[in-house]
């Protein structure tokens, strides 16, 4: 039977919650359970597909086809075990089936509240699909003290006390501030947070402390008095070197030890932490360094590309390089000199992005790329912006674009209104709803038998995960062909253009994929491990 972890948090946001709760699960996986994580967001939006990347940072996209919260990759990238649409859940989403039941009838004149048909629902979230599991961590969005959070906090009081004892365990999550004027940690807001919890009915088990100083065995001691937890609950979390760094960080802690104790469970095996130990290693103890040039639309905000940015660190432990990130604004080349600002990098990446602000830096960069040799990585709109780049300056297409911009008499990329999926056939139509109306998810596709990626991949048929709603027009394939650029990947059909690669280039690729999204860090994806050792050997000619 699965026993459930709740994870709070208190006195402000972004203190690490999913960072913890991955960690935590990458521990208990060290000792042989088998974890799953979910993540419950309170906000009103259905999901975060149309939610600005400055707002909410990147959406992770599973695959089953979910836009969900970036959290959740934190989740794949620690565990390994691949999300799903069941491990994420907004207000907007319990709100919106409840409210579509009752538009049918099916509470029979009932009168619908909050309780218990919210928190019933959330509780049916959280007990979904956990067959076979040993834990399941459900990390609460939000801080305690929101009122959107209160259903969510609801639910899982409920959940504990239907679980019985020895069944879930609350972990929750605060600031220890330090007062620079003072000279001292303050723990006060730890006890008002705690104490804002317990209001609720909620009592944690273990308290995680994030400071930027050590925290002294009084403060500890003072913690656990006033919050009614043993000391060695009170867990320090201190900023670590690097995200993967965090796992063994929490175990010299004592998290996971703590946290079977308040399960009662005494006769764990000790955790095997090898992988993460190597993993560590490689970070701290680089053979080279690398720069590459991210040419996006969102650098302002690192996390709207979260999966990206780790995934290029991947492709740096997989070759033992440190891989620094020089993010750059693409607005800014329709104005200043590309080649000042890109002659110093080893590998030029365009993401993915939408709309049409700074579209014609990302076609200057890839031109760039091109035609310095320098190794060159287009994703989902940046392999988009390479073959417009192809058609204009290769194949004579002078007014080649997308329809995504606007009309345009060459539509190298346009709407793509129908596809085969997991589904069947799915249609879209111009002008409909933007939620939840992309080609999403996982999709097979086919490789060249003697293609740069075929080689990458060892194998030529894969699935990757994707997240548009424009493709590159097959009818102008034999033009782009003809001009040097390959067209290496396909749909099973041979109707959606996958991947491109330049067979004179020494490393350009582009995908309409995203397969940032299934990198880890004792799993590097072939893509960016081979991105990687292509820019190391650039470094070595420059």
């Amino acid at each position: 039977m699965a026993r459930f972890i709740f994870v709070t948090g208190g006195v402000v946001s972004s203190l690490g919650k999913g960072l913890m709760a991955a960690s935590l699960a990458a521990l208990l996986q060290a000792r042989g359970y088998k974890v799953r994580i979910r993540k419950f967001d309170p906000y009103l939006n259905v999901d975060p597909g149309t939610m600005s990347p400055y707002q909410h940072g990147e959406v992770y996209v599973t695959d089953d086809g979910a836009e969900t919260d970036l959290d959740l990759g934190h989740y794949e990238r620690f565990t390994g075990v691949p999300s799903r649409q069941s491990d994420n859940v907004t207000s907007g989403r319990i709100y919106y089936d409840i409210l579509t039941k009752e538009r049918r009838g099916d509470y029979l004149g009932a009168t619908v509240q909050v309780i218990p048909h919210v928190t019933d629902a959330i509780k049916a979230f959280a007990r979904d699909q956990i067959d076979g599991l040993d834990f399941v961590i459900c990390e609460i969005g939000g801080t305690v003290g929101d009122i959107e959070s209160l259903p969510f906090l609801e639910a899982i009081r409920q959940l504990h006390n239907e679980k019985g004892r020895g069944g879930s365990v609350f972990i929750h999550c605060t600031l220890v501030p330090y007062i620079a004027a003072a000279g001292e940690l303050k723990t006060k807001p730890t006890q008002h947070s705690v104490a804002e919890l317990r209001g609720i009915g909620i009592q944690p088990d273990v308290l995680v402390c994030r400071s930027e100083h050590p925290l002294p065995d009084s403060d500890r001691a003072k913690i656990a008095l006033f919050c009614n937890v043993p000391k060695e609950a009170v867990i320090p979390a201190l900023d670590a070197e690097s995200i993967y760094a965090v796992p063994l960080q929490y175990h010299a802690a004592g998290l996971d030890d703590q946290v079977l104790a308040a399960f009662n469970i005494t006769d764990a095996k000790p955790p095997v932490l090898r992988r993460w130990d190597d993993i560590v290693d490689r970070l701290v103890n680089p053979e080279g360094e690398v720069t590459i040039g991210v040419v996006g639309k969102y650098t302002g905000l690192k996390d709207a590309y979260k999966s990206l940015s780790e995934a290029l660190v991947h492709g740096g432990i997989a070759n033992r390089i440190k891989v620094n990130l020089k993010w750059i604004d693409a607005e800014a080349f329709e104005r200043d000199d590309v080649a000042a600002a890109l002659e110093p990098m080893h590998g030029i990446l365009v993401p993915g992005g939408f709309g049409e602000r700074g579209s014609e830096g990302k076609i200057a960069a890839v031109r760039f790329a091109r035609e310095r040799k320098v190794p060159f990585f287009g994703i989902c709109l940046g392999m988009q912006m390479a073959c417009i780049e192809a058609a204009r300056n290769c194949a004579g297409f002078e007014k080649a674009s997308t329809t995504e911009f606007g009309p345009t008499d060459e539509p190298v990329v346009g709407l793509i209104t129908e596809w085969d999926g997991p589904l069947g056939r799915q249609m879209r139509e111009a002008g409909g709803d933007l939620g939840g109306t992309m080609r999403l998810g996982a999709f097979p596709a086919k490789l060249g038998g003697n293609s740069h990626v075929a080689a990458i991949y060892g194998g030529n048929d894969i699935s990757e995960r994707h997240r548009h709603r424009y493709e590159v027009n097959i009818h102008y394939r034999e033009a782009l062909e003809k001009s040097g650029l390959t067209f290496s990947g396909m749909s099973p059909d041979g109707e959606l253009p996958e991947i491109v690669e330049r067979p004179d280039h020494p490393w350009f690729i582009g995908v309409q994929f995203h397969p940032e999204l299934k990198s880890k860090p004792f799993d590097p994806h072939p893509l960016f491990a081979s991105f990687i050792e292509a820019a190391m050997k650039h470094s070595r000619l420059v």
